[in-house]
């Protein structure tokens, strides 16, 4: 029950963080698709290739606006952040398009 309704809020999560990075000016789906950044295991975005300043800046606040969001979530779920952070990078990871990168065992992998 409680891991249902956690998928959905963080399915919730993910859309909003979409567009909420559209007002960057580089997009989340953006520099997904340049291979900029990925999704890594642990809930947040990692950079690819070395960022340069907008890609960085669009990784910092993607993963500032994720924490909040985690703690929120673990907060209300009356569970550790670490729990949320885990189950939201692997429905990120699970979610992840074709042709985006995610963070393997071994680093960076193209889907």
């Amino acid at each position: 029950m409680f891991r249902r309704r956690l998928v959905l809020v963080l399915c919730a999560l993910a859309t909003w963080f979409m567009a909420e990075s559209s007002v960057l000016a580089l997009s989340l789906e953006e520099a997904k698709m340049k291979g900029l950044v990925g999704e890594k295991a642990n809930g947040y975005l990692g950079a690819v290739i070395p960022p340069d300043a907008e890609a960085r800046a669009l990784l910092e606040d993607v993963n500032q606006k994720r924490r909040r969001a985690y703690e929120d979530i673990a907060k209300r779920n009356r569970t550790n952040v670490q729990s949320v952070e885990s189950l939201a990078g692997e429905k990120a990871i699970q979610n992840t398009r074709p042709g985006n990168f995610v963070e393997g065992p071994g680093g960076w992998i193209k889907r």
